[in-house]
């Protein structure tokens, strides 16, 4: 088996379905978007997004032994600890203590800071905007339900929760089992803890390869970060974040992951074009003169559009762009059905969503679901984003400030896993 610390570590090369190169994204991504966006995504409009994490799961009774609604765990009620347990008798003091920390430490990590300042508060209700646009890919969040509030993404950044084990997996289970196109003869469980399952993808059309690619680009993606924002040191005094190698290589090394891990990767730099795709897309609707980033702040708005502008320009001057064209490019009629089937699959795996235990899993869930739903939106309006008006309503095509800020805040996540790569790529050079 080749060496986890060889040169084709992490992963290489060219990638599947498209005429592009992991060394190109990098280069790209690494030193000209992501500095760009990082600043984008630090600014008043993009950093404030109003989710409602109280929904009830709607495919199943969330009976997680921690789940609740206020906050992402809480300690397990003693009538469903076993008397052995409670009673503390020595076989089982250390089993009651562990579980007891697990349910502490995963109440705090996973937590949702919810505080805005009351000017924070009154500025935000200012910028809503409403749109009426009906072609959505994701399951539309009740944003105007009293359960929904804005979160500040600045103060509840995507890292390790502690949140994992049977409940973690069920989510991702259902999300690969249950909404993923896959040849029918594969019918197999997946084995606790080891995300995706090998599924041969041979003979499945372009686009449904295209969709399992985009949710195990996601997952990985999401994997990434947390183990490269790892709980690494935890006192009184302070706490220590940072990369985990060990994490980091249970999840993509090739030997360990049985060849899975580079797959996950590449899938991840798929998603990544897919997306870049989208923003280079959607500029024309940026473009228009009566479009803003509106916060109230003139001089920084009109600043924000600017930056905003040229981190499209940027997308669009990609040299390799993923050619969606190919997509649904069939029979019309077969085409629309795909579509469609396309849509519905991913709207249920936003409802999924609302089935995440840890809470500030489920925002970070919710916000990257809608991105990408937001992004496949783009890539299939591309004809009624070419007829925008100058001035005026854009009826045909409409993004919201919740698609717009979902939009730019996944491709952040998305961008930072790639960047993140080079950083386990290097330490992972110096462990040799």
């Amino acid at each position: 088996a080749q060496s986890c610390h060889s040169s084709q570590y992490p992963v290489t090369g060219h990638l599947d379905d498209c005429t592009c190169d992991v060394e190109t994204i990098d280069a790209f991504n690494n030193y000209k978007l992501f500095p760009r966006l990082n600043e984008l995504l630090e600014s008043d409009y993009f950093r404030y997004y109003k989710v409602n994490l109280k929904k009830p799961c709607p495919f199943w009774n969330d009976n997680s032994h921690c789940g609740i609604r206020d906050c992402a765990v809480k300690p397990c009620p003693s009538a469903e600890v076993p008397d052995g347990i409670r009673s503390g008798s020595y076989k089982y003091s250390e089993e009651a203590n562990n579980l007891d920390e697990e349910c502490e430490e995963a109440k705090r990590l996973g937590a949702v800071d919810g505080s805005l300042s009351k000017e924070t508060q009154q500025a935000v209700l200012r910028w809503t905007w409403h749109d009426d646009s009906s072609d959505s890919f994701c399951e539309a969040d009740d944003i105007s339900s009293p359960d929904a509030e804005y979160v500040d993404l600045l103060l509840n950044p995507e890292r390790y929760t502690g949140y994992k084990g049977p409940d973690a997996w069920k989510i991702w289970n259902s999300i690969y089992e249950e909404n993923c196109f896959k040849p029918q003869n594969v019918k197999r469980p997946l084995a606790s803890g080891r995300g995706e399952s090998s599924i041969s993808l041979s003979g499945v059309c372009v686009e449904k390869r295209a969709f399992y690619k985009l949710i195990s680009g996601l997952h990985a993606s999401i994997n990434i970060h947390l183990s490269a924002r790892y709980l690494l040191q935890d006192t009184w005094s302070e706490k220590k974040w940072g990369p985990n190698i060990t994490e980091f290589q249970q999840r993509f090394d090739e030997v360990l992951t049985r060849g899975e891990g580079p797959r996950r990767l590449k899938n991840l730099y798929f998603l990544y074009l897919i997306e870049l795709r989208a923003l280079s897309k959607v500029l024309p609707f940026f473009e228009r003169p009566a479009f803003q980033l509106y916060t109230g702040n003139k001089s920084h708005d009109a600043e924000m559009k600017n930056l905003l502008l040229e981190i499209l320009h940027l997308a669009k001057s990609f040299p390799l762009h993923f050619d969606e064209n190919s997509f649904f490019a069939g029979n019309k009629k077969e085409a629309a059905k795909l579509k469609e089937e396309f849509r519905i699959h991913f709207k249920n795996i936003s409802k999924i969503m609302d089935c995440v235990g840890c809470f500030k899993c489920r925002l970070w869930g919710k916000l990257q679901t809608q991105g990408l739903g937001t992004a496949l939106k783009i890539l299939f309006s591309e004809s009624l984003i070419e007829k925008l008006p100058e001035s005026g309503p854009s009826y045909g095509f409409q993004l919201t400030r919740q698609e717009i800020v979902a939009l730019f805040n996944a491709f952040g996540r998305i961008s930072t896993s790639v960047r993140e790569l080079e950083n386990f790529r290097n330490i992972l050079q110096n462990m040799r």
